[in-house]
């Protein structure tokens, strides 16, 4: 034995404080290994239960209150209707942000309340508010304010796109057919049919004919109300029966309602055809769909929140195909689904279980390489037990498996194995040493039990503060704390519980060099090979895989992996050791530790100033390569939806000349004409609008190409073009931050406000700063009307109120829907308005006349005679802020273009410009997101700091030890300076901020393990040589335990930074690889990149760079800093004694 081993061995002989709960698992190993077995079972069957998401769903108590007024101005509606309801709803509790829009006719509020706040009692809360300004709202309101809340999670997860050799109505009712079978799935809140109208019975009022008959609307309105009933007229008696009496009188068909009676005055009769025309047709068309040049019906269906979407998607697809194949879906009509989010899922939940796969892996792979396959397994029974557990856990607590949490599953991935390592490392030095089985494991983990609790403790504790993390984004990430708690929390139950058991069983010595019966083992896999070339040659991969695959690895193992582990372990180790041991002993030298101390106090002030000397590109999300494309064109507000569909032909083809050449990459070309890409309060009509949406196929079958190149090229290709504003998006990724330029203006006048934004945005653009695709207002200031100018003195001479103008006027142009006409069991409007050939006309409008009575004589009234007009410009709404106007100013950044950048120089310009008084400015957005967010991770990053430091100061009673593990920890930082500096990564502030907190938490344990190591060793050497508890060593001897404690832990500190970096390799370079495709067809799909890369790589490689540099740091330097303090203390002890 060596002199170390002799060193160590004399631990052995001496006490130890006996780790409990170990102590009764071994008493109890028939328990634990039937306990292990149900968290096997459970495990297996949680994760298969559990439902799949991408993003995790985000309760957001989000409340709004709609209010329709008609005839009312957007400042008529802000006076009558917002003001008196935000007055009341400015004193609820847990408001975030009030925000509303009043716009011609109608009242929009909405109210967002704190995640925290139940959504059931925030929407009861604005109910007892709006009750209360009931009473300042005016009287004649047509309806109540509405009240209901809006749930984020219910969003379209697919849309199903009917086409054929069929009219656009024939579509339609297929398309309801379809609509009714998937409304009846509970997990389906509604499929809207989309790109047809709805069917509408138009009364079109012929304006001649009405005067010459001396009949109004209201006469018409009237008859068509009173004669289409069905009533219930009690109950008749007769010869001891009741029969219930019924006035049925509805309308059957179109002929009824042309025969209505109108008038019938002095015995001619005037039905309802002798002044209009019944057109049994459909509604004014709102919208065009269309899919790859084609017309289409579009079927959108939304989840209903808390349902699980893989499933809504397979219930949606089984039913199509049980109806193509039941022949109620002819098989001419062509059905393509796109939009679909569960391919997405699929594609990214596979990748990182794939990850999680091959990080296991090389895990495993690593712990054969330097422990032996015994040991490697019983330290690698902690990657599936931990997991088995934690999704048993996850399960319990009803949470879903989505990227957020199997990405925390990755990132623990190496670090959940620390503790087993250490345990497994610490028993078998022990056991190989000549202890007993039993007594190794209940010394070696006695010994190590407390170091790992304390190093668990505060890897949990820099995940701790992120729980905390308010808002939208905290809601989003704090997925990833929540699941890093339980699955390390799991893996210490783990080492310290089920590994002593299956050690204490099955460990042994184990001669590295031991063939065993190659000769039984190759025969034996040979027949397993050989039938798996039979299965093969029949067809059957699977069976043929894991036949022959495990014959594979045997081959690769024992003449490659083997022989290396070998040398490794008996050459590569010791070599290891030798050289850090030479190392460390001039690294401890009188003048190079404290020149090598401030050596790493000068390399960390360095890698601050190289990293901001590289202009490193500071984004708030990850930059992903686009998998959809929208492109908006909008044109002047109050364009017709016709003149919008002929640009819109104009911005197809020229979409369409940029991507034919990308053809194999694209999935999907959709248009929707009278529709943007808006938020909630874009109204459902937008005939000034269309939205274009491309659609690419799943990144690995895109062969290389770059999304974000077609989407740049896409962008370039409408510089200059004429006729409609033209902006080029991708999708949103993770969660609404808003723009990346967001400037909200307040005050209070608001013709001044415009003048002032309109000349905020002039300064700006005038500075021509680049990257800003194009600053825009929220609100139209230039919406054209027609107003209309009533003489009120005139109207009253004749009897006319304003009510009854307005109301006239809007009956004939807008309509008004009078009663339903009944067809089965559908219903549809009958609608009243002027024939279409006068609805348009100015004069016929002015020259529809009014009756009023005299005397018992009837007087015919035109408008024209009580009112003129003009025509103007008007904003088309007015949007207030926390009970104040604002106007929004926002714009996309073009891509490569930084936009802190971009924001940082417009508030320079900003800065020295005069606001009028009382009106003020701010950045919002995405900009506001990021700096709350970066304040958070930078007061997570020290409460983290400090919860550490209270536990390692309860665990060593010393101030000095913690400040030298959490030096390490300050240090690590250099490597992900140097590391995103050198290879000009972005520094991503959400995922490399959340990446550096994680990094405070994972660099300890190192620390830990190596710092309690090194005292074990000095209590040791004082009782050895007979000093008391608080003796002083010499300075030789100080330096050889550091020596001594630095090599027994060499092993176990390479292993847990080596595991946890491999973890994330895969992640981190985006490398994919299919296992199940492998077995199943030999495909194992290999790529390189896509979304999770994109997203999760950031963070990945902070982990990646920091552990790196902070395992060099811990081996050499917290050494280095244990012997500054040791001389330290010694020369102030001395000089208090002189």
């Amino acid at each position: 034995m060596s002199n170390e081993n002799e060193k160590v061995a004399k631990v052995e002989e001496r006490e130890y404080r006996k780790f409990k709960p170990t102590f009764v698992a071994l008493k109890n190993k028939n328990t634990i290994y039937l306990l292990t077995f149900f968290l096997f079972v459970a495990g297996i069957l949680s994760y298969q239960s559990m439902d799949r998401e991408l993003f995790p769903e985000i309760v957001v108590p989000f409340i709004m209150v709609r209010t329709l007024h008609p005839g009312n101005s957007p400042a008529d509606m802000e006076n009558l209707i917002t003001r008196p309801i935000e007055k009341e709803l400015k004193g609820l509790n847990g408001v975030k942000k009030m925000s509303s829009s009043s716009y011609q006719d109608y009242s929009l509020i909405a109210i967002e309340f704190e995640t925290d706040v139940e959504v059931k009692q925030a929407l009861q809360d604005v109910k007892d508010q709006v009750d209360k300004a009931k009473s300042e709202l005016p009287d004649d309101l047509d309806q109540e304010p509405i009240v209901d809340d809006v749930d984020f999670n219910e969003f379209p997860i697919l849309n199903i796109n009917l086409s054929g050799d069929y009219s656009i109505y024939e579509l339609k009712k297929f398309a309801e057919d379809l609509q009714d079978e998937f409304e009846a799935l509970r997990s389906v809140r509604e499929a809207d049919i989309i790109g047809v109208d709805e069917r509408e019975i138009q009364i079109n009022v012929d304006p001649f004919r009405l005067e010459a008959m001396d009949l109004t609307f209201y006469d018409v309105e009237q008859a068509l109300i009173a004669e289409n009933i069905n009533i219930g007229a009690g109950e008749l008696r007769v010869d001891g029966t009741r029969r219930s009496i019924t006035t049925q009188a509805d309308y059957k068909t179109m002929e009824e309602i042309e025969n209505t009676i109108v008038s019938a005055k002095d015995g001619h009769i005037r039905y309802l055809k002798d002044v209009a025309e019944v057109v049994d047709g459909f509604e004014e068309k709102t919208s065009i769909s269309v899919l790859n040049r084609q017309p289409v019906v579009k079927l959108s269906i939304v989840k209903r929140s808390g349902e699980n979407l893989l499933e809504a998607t397979d219930e949606i697809y089984k039913i199509i195909e049980q109806k193509q194949a039941d022949g109620l879906l002819p098989k001419d009509i062509k059905i393509v689904i796109t939009d679909d989010q569960s391919t997405s899922i699929k594609e990214q939940i596979s990748n990182l279980e794939n990850s999680i796969i091959m990080g296991m892996l090389l895990v495993i792979l690593v712990l054969y390489i330097f422990m032996g396959i015994r040991n490697a397994m019983f330290s690698g029974l902690a990657i599936p037990m931990s997991m088995f557990i934690s999704f048993w856990l996850l399960s319990q607590f009803g949470y879903t498996i989505n990227t957020m949490i199997l990405f925390g599953l990755l990132l623990a991935l190496g670090m959940l194995v620390d503790n087993a390592i250490v345990v497994v490392e610490n028993v078998y030095r022990l056991h190989e040493g000549g202890m007993s089985k039993m007594e190794a494991v209940k010394r070696g983990v006695s010994e190590i039990a407390i170091p790992i609790i304390s190093s668990t403790a505060t890897t949990l504790a820099a995940f701790v503060p992120l729980l905390f993390w308010p808002g939208i984004v905290g809601d989003f990430m704090g997925y990833l704390p929540i699941t890093l708690i339980i699955v390390l929390a799991s893996s210490l139950f783990v080492a310290l519980v089920l590994n002593p058991v299956f050690a204490a069983a099955f460990m042994k010595v184990e001669n590295i060099r031991a063939q065993g019966n190659r000769k039984r083992t190759l025969t034996f896999l040979g027949a397993m090979a050989f039938i798996g070339v039979l299965c093969y040659l029949f067809g059957n991969i699977l069976w043929g895989n894991l036949l022959f695959i495990p014959f594979l690895i045997t081959l690769i193992n024992i003449f490659a992996v083997k022989p290396f582990a070998i040398w490794f372990q008996e050459k590569g180790i010791p070599f290891m050791e030798t050289q850090y041991e030479r190392t460390l002993r001039k690294a401890l030298g009188n003048n190079t530790s404290v020149m090598l101390l401030v050596l790493s106090v000068l390399l960390f002030v360095m890698s601050i100033v190289f990293f901001g000397a590289s202009n490193p590109n500071v984004i708030f999300f990850p930059e992903n390569e686009p998998k959809t494309i929208y492109v908006t064109a909008e044109l002047p507000l109050g364009t017709d939806l016709e003149v919008t569909d002929s640009i819109t032909h104009k911005v197809e083809d020229k979409i369409y000349d940029t991507i034919d050449k990308y053809e194999n990459i694209i999935k999907s070309v959709g248009i929707t004409i009278g529709a943007g890409k808006g938020g909630m309060f874009e109204g459902d009509r937008s005939p000034n609008k269309s939205l274009t949406t491309i659609t690419f196929v799943e990144y690995i079958d895109r062969d290389g190409v770059s999304t974000a190149q077609v989407m740049k090229e896409i962008t370039d290709s409408f510089v200059g073009f004429v006729g409609a504003k033209i902006f080029v998006e991708k999708e949103d990724n993770g969660p609404p931050v808003g723009k990346p330029i967001n400037i909200e203006v307040s005050g209070n006048d608001f013709e001044r406000l415009i003048a002032t934004v309109q000349d905020m945005v002039r300064v700006i653009n005038e500075d021509r700063i680049p990257g800003i695709e194009e600053l825009q207002m929220d609100i139209n200031p230039n919406k054209p009307e027609m107003v209309l100018q009533i003489d009120r003195e005139k109207a009253r001479r004749f009897g006319l109120s304003t009510q009854m103008i307005a109301g006239t006027i809007r009956t004939a142009v807008f309509g008004s829907n009078v009663d339903k006409y009944k067809e089965k069991e559908d219903e549809y409007e009958i609608m009243v308005r002027l024939d279409k050939k006068y609805r348009n006309s100015t004069s016929q409008l002015l020259n529809l006349k009014l009756r009023i009575e005299h005397d018992g004589i009837p007087y015919y009234v035109p408008i024209s005679s009580v009112a003129d007009y003009k025509y103007s410009s008007t904003y088309e709404q007015i949007n207030r802020i926390d009970n104040s106007r604002v106007i929004t100013v926002y714009s996309n950044v073009n891509a490569g273009y930084n936009a802190n950048a971009i924001n940082a120089r417009i508030k320079e310009l900003l800065a020295d410009y005069t606001m009028p008084a009382g009106y003020k400015w701010k950045m919002t957005g995405e900009q506001e997101q990021q700096n709350e967010t970066s304040d958070f991770l930078m007061g997570a990053l020290l409460l983290a700091i400090a919860l550490i430091s209270m536990i390692l100061i309860t665990q060593f009673n010393s101030a000095v030890k913690p400040l030298i593990i959490l030096g390490t920890v300050l240090l690590s930082t250099i490597g992900v300076f140097l590391g995103l500096g050198v290879f000009r990564m972005d520094f991503v502030i959400l995922m490399t901020g959340v990446g550096i907190v994680s990094l405070a938490g994972i660099v300890v344990n190192n620390g830990i393990v190596l710092i309690d190591y090194i005292d074990i060793i000095r209590k040791q050497k004082r009782a050895e040589l007979g000093l008391g508890e608080n003796g002083r060593l010499s300075l030789q001897d100080e330096v050889e335990c550091i020596i001594l404690g630095g090599k027994t832990r060499l092993r176990p500190v390479l292993l847990t930074a080596i595991t946890t970096v491999l973890g994330l390799i895969p992640l981190a370079i985006g490398f994919n690889f299919d296992f199940y495709g492998l077995l199943t067809d030999l495909n194992p799909h290999i790529y390189f990149g896509g979304d999770n890369a994109d997203f999760w790589s950031p963070m990945s490689w902070t982990v990646i760079f920091g552990l790196t540099t902070s395992t060099v740091l811990t081996l050499i330097m917290s050494p280095v800093m244990f012997l500054v303090a040791v001389r330290a203390r010694n020369k102030f002890i001395k000089e208090s004694k002189a």
